[in-house]
């Protein structure tokens, strides 16, 4: 029975007034918003009525998380758009059927990107007749799916008609909501608290009673609404007391209500508590069964709406009522939804249901949650697939069967990120098992990686695993092993894997099926965050592999190159395909430019192909630095700016290494010099890196060789030889021979072990620049040759050019020089052409100005949106890759044409710079 509510906005004008600016910018299509917060009772569902009646002429689409559907994916979102879904038709084939397996209308895995962009979409549909405003109550409680989406929408309606409101408890635990624009709602003065307590008292209060009410409310108003209630009328005469927190004062007052109603009422409000979709016809029917005459009793019950949906007065009345039910009527209540719950529409309630009203183990439940967990795999609902798992295991007897199910939902948790219950989960793990026992240690080491602390590194767990598996299956010890490296390269302590492989190494022979499978489950983290320790395909590269990076820290290139070249030099290997960051490093390592451009092409063609969060952004970070290193600048811009996009889309921070490469390559200064200084200390050594090549085409060659020298001395695989010929290159310079020697030296063995055209070449103008060979500068050019290599034969032109001018052969550097500035200049590349420049002028000849590009007065988001234009895509499908509403995407456009004082769209295809 719906109750009479007081007016609880009393001392809520700052709220109101920024919710009424909010819809008015919407009106207005400057769209946007608000996340209210805090504690339970302090007027966030008010507010969210006020919103109904202040929101004159807008659609108003309402979604309210619930505590036990927050394991299912999509659910709240599809609770949201259901009242647009007829838009469905409107949207792009893909969009439409990301949404429809989302919302479980098909089949499939839903790509998340295009779920929100989708999503988007419907409500710019809908926009058409009438502003839009979403209002989401309890967001606390939304499933992960969902508040990703509803995040991503947020950010995105700045050029819509749409606003989007969230209430949501203090703490909030959701980090994507903790992105939005928020306020935090304070409790209520005295005097508007005490003008509240009149409102909801009309009969006599006792003075004392009066203050210890105000006292134990806090300025909270709705338990300044509740706590008269469990006073009763005695309390109301005087010595009124109740103590506790105010969320607790609260659920009691609603707890001492429902204790005096009759059993049959009782039950019925615990149906309702455990029914979160609060769809009548479930209730009816789950009464039905109970023996419960629903129609009559629900006229007796408080705190319950019984109306077109079952709707509690507040959450804490829902979370109070399933609480003040005993178990046995938990029980019973499940096993009635379970029985009302149709098996063929909604066939993972019924399983939910059913699991929750087992009192005891029970295999056929257990069974149908682990069905039920693969499908919410499937749909990507990975925090259902935790939850179902996590109920098979405590109702599962057999101690096998149920460590593999405490495993695959440890595996699940870390997925969901709910690494605290992965954490207590795995602590009930104890097996013999080998397999299990190696799967347990991977998932510790996943664990450590994610969560960065623990008593023992990632690493460690990783070497556990394998030595567990040396004997018994040894190319899943491998790939174990394998995975210890590239954490190692990545997080330091790269000699104690190889210790440890020295000391333990795998037996010869193939590994198990069943084994393999069981790594693939267990997930442990690569660089790309992706599953690892999967089938070991590619057994015999993986050996090779290891034994190479084995021998590279024992014995060096000299001895690593054999090994390691034949594999390096198959971009397409699979044991890339799973450790494409390794890969990546090891091309560097081996300056091998096929497999660099290689490994990070098929990095991001798989990324696209399964839509990971992981994979996609490594892929697309890893093909900007190769494309930046091949001098196509405007390609590594829109790399940059769809793996920025992906990460604002998903709420995590961009990959900066391949803007670190961009911009020391393109030697714009003080736009270096910024991002260099926002950069955290775990990217030091790229930004040393970038300031050795950034300070190199400044010809400031002291701080070049301080950034290089640092760089070298880390000795990190990749980076350090990347900045070997920076490091020669300054030492000669900065006339410290014996320095540039010794680095000539160490690149040197790098290359010869590579034996790859970029990095002879690179290596040859080193060379050159130590012994003052003129033949080793025209080796360089020579070796430079393909137009793939173009920044590096550029600057070898430069100090071929700089050498012959100091030789006095004034005519021959101007050819040298003339070329390294027409190539450094087209290429933008400032730093290095302003150096040749210089030079020019040295020799009695002035070097044409560069000519400005009209990209230069765009931002990176610009020039990506531009490029794509100019190619001739639309707005909806610039929107589409990028995450963007359309609207959005003319914005830019509009901005893009007053910079570039354009009037058109064609006009853009004739920029040179541009298409």
């Amino acid at each position: 029975m719906p109750e009479t509510r007081t007016d609880a906005l009393i001392g809520r004008r700052d709220e109101i007034r920024r919710l009424d600016a909010l819809l008015q910018a919407a009106r207005e299509g400057r769209g946007g918003a608000l996340v209210l917060r805090g504690e339970p009772g302090i007027g966030k569902s008010a507010l969210l009525r006020h919103l109904d009646d202040a929101a004159s002429g807008f659609l108003v689409v309402r979604a309210s998380g619930a505590e036990f559907e927050m394991e299912l994916p999509y659910a709240a979102l599809h609770q949201l758009l259901a009242p647009v879904t007829d838009g469905l038709a409107a949207l792009p084939a893909p969009h439409r059927k990301a949404l429809e397996i989302a919302f479980g209308l098909d089949t499939g895995t839903p790509d998340p990107f295009l779920v929100g962009v989708a999503s988007l979409g419907l409500l710019v549909e809908a926009v058409r007749e009438r502003p839009v405003l979403c209002v989401v109550d309890d967001a606390h409680w939304l499933d992960r799916s969902s508040v990703k989406a509803l995040a991503f929408l947020a950010r995105r309606v700045s050029a819509e008609s749409i606003a989007l409101v969230f209430a949501a408890r203090e703490p909030s635990r959701l980090p994507e909501l903790d992105q939005l624009p928020g306020h935090t709602l304070q409790s209520l003065g005295e005097a508007e608290a005490r003008a509240l307590l009149r409102a909801a008292v009309r009969a006599p209060l006792d003075e004392r009673v009066r203050d210890r009410i105000l006292g134990e409310a806090r300025g909270n108003p709705l338990a300044l609404l509740e706590l008269p209630r469990t006073a009763g009328p005695a309390g109301m005469a005087g010595g009124f007391a109740q103590p506790g927190s105010v969320p607790g004062v609260i659920e009691q007052s609603f707890r001492s209500r429902l204790e005096l109603l009759p059993p049959a009422a009782r039950l019925l409000v615990t149906l309702a508590a455990a029914e979160p979709i609060g769809d009548p016809g479930l209730l009816w029917g789950a009464a039905g069964l109970l023996g419960i005459d629903a129609a009559a009793v629900a006229q007796t019950v408080p705190l319950v709406d019984f109306g077109t949906r079952i709707r509690f007065s507040h959450p804490l009345a829902r979370s109070a009522a399933y609480r003040a039910a005993t178990p046995d009527e938990r029980r019973r209540a499940h096993e009635a939804l379970a029985a009302v719950t149709d098996p063929e529409t909604d066939p993972d309630r019924k399983a939910w249901h059913r699991a929750q009203a087992s009192a005891g183990p029970d295999e056929e439940v257990a069974a149908q949650l682990e069905v039920s967990a693969a499908r919410a795999q499937e749909r990507g609902g990975v925090a259902a697939a935790a939850a179902f798992l996590e109920r098979a295991a405590e109702l599962t007897m057999s101690p096998a069967p149920r460590t593999e199910r405490v495993l695959a939902a440890v595996q699940a948790k870390l997925s969901a990120g709910e690494f605290d219950t992965a954490a207590d989960l795995l602590t009930t793990v104890r097996t013999d098992d080998p397999g299990q026992g190696a799967r347990a240690d991977l998932l510790r080491g996943r664990l450590s990686f994610v969560r960065r602390r623990g008593d023992e590194g990632p690493t460690a767990h990783l070497l556990r695993a394998a030595a567990r598996l040396a004997e018994a299956d040894p190319a899943w010890a491998r790939e174990c092993y394998l995975d210890a490296v590239e954490m190692g390269l990545l997080l330091g302590g790269l000699d104690e894997v190889v210790d440890a492989v020295t000391k333990t190494p795998p037996a010869e022979g193939a590994a198990s099926a069943a084994a393999a499978g069981a790594a693939s489950a267990a997930g442990t983290p690569s660089a790309a965050g992706t599953a690892s320790a999967a089938a070991p395909a590619g057994a015999g590269s993986a050996a090779a592999v290891l034994t190479g990076l084995v021998g590279l820290v024992r014995d060096g290139h000299r001895a690593a190159g054999p090994v390691l070249g034949p594999v390096v030099a198959e971009p397409g290997d699979e044991v890339w395909r799973r450790r494409p960051s390794l890969g990546f490093m090891l091309a560097t390592e081996l300056w091998n430019f096929e497999t660099l451009h290689g490994v990070a092409a098929r990095a991001v063609e798989a990324g696209r192909g399964s839509g990971s969060f992981h994979l996609l952004p490594i892929g697309l970070a890893m093909q900007a630095t190769a494309k930046a290193h091949s001098g196509d600048f405007g390609s590594a811009v829109e790399l940059i700016s769809e793996e920025e996009a992906i990460a604002d889309a998903t709420g995590a921070a961009p990959l900066v290494y391949p803007r670190l490469h961009l911009a020391a390559l393109r030697g714009q200064r003080e736009e270096a010099r910024k991002l260099f200084a926002t950069v955290g200390p775990r990217m030091s050594l790229s930004v040393q890196w970038a300031t050795a090549v950034l300070n190199n085409g400044l010809a400031d060659y002291a701080a070049a060789l301080e950034a290089a020298r640092q760089t070298v001395e880390y000795g990190a695989v990749g980076m350090a030889g990347m900045a070997l010929p920076e490091l020669v290159e300054a030492a000669v310079r900065c006339g410290e021979t014996e320095a540039a020697a010794a680095a000539l030296a160490s690149l040197r063995e790098r290359t010869q072990a590579g034996g790859h055209a970029w990095g002879l070449g690179v290596e040859a103008y080193a060379r050159a620049l130590v012994t003052e060979d003129e033949g080793a500068y025209q080796e360089a050019i020579t070796l430079l040759g393909d137009d793939a290599l173009v920044v590096y034969r550029a600057r070898a032109h430069l100090l071929y050019g700089e050498w012959l001018r100091r030789q006095g052969r004034r005519r021959e550097a101007r050819t040298e020089l003339r070329q390294a500035h027409e190539s450094l200049t087209g290429l933008g590349m400032e730093a290095f052409a302003d150096r040749a420049a210089g030079e020019l002028r040295a020799t009695g000849e002035q070097a044409r100005r560069r000519t400005a590009k009209a990209s230069d007065q765009l931002t990176m988001q610009e020039v990506h949106i531009a490029r794509l234009v100019a190619d001739g895509a639309t707005s909806k499908e610039v929107a589409a890759k990028l995450f963007l509403s359309p609207r959005t995407v003319d914005a830019h456009l509009r901005n893009i044409f007053r910079k570039l004082q354009l009037t058109s769209r064609r006009q853009l295809r004739d920029l040179p710079d541009i298409s």
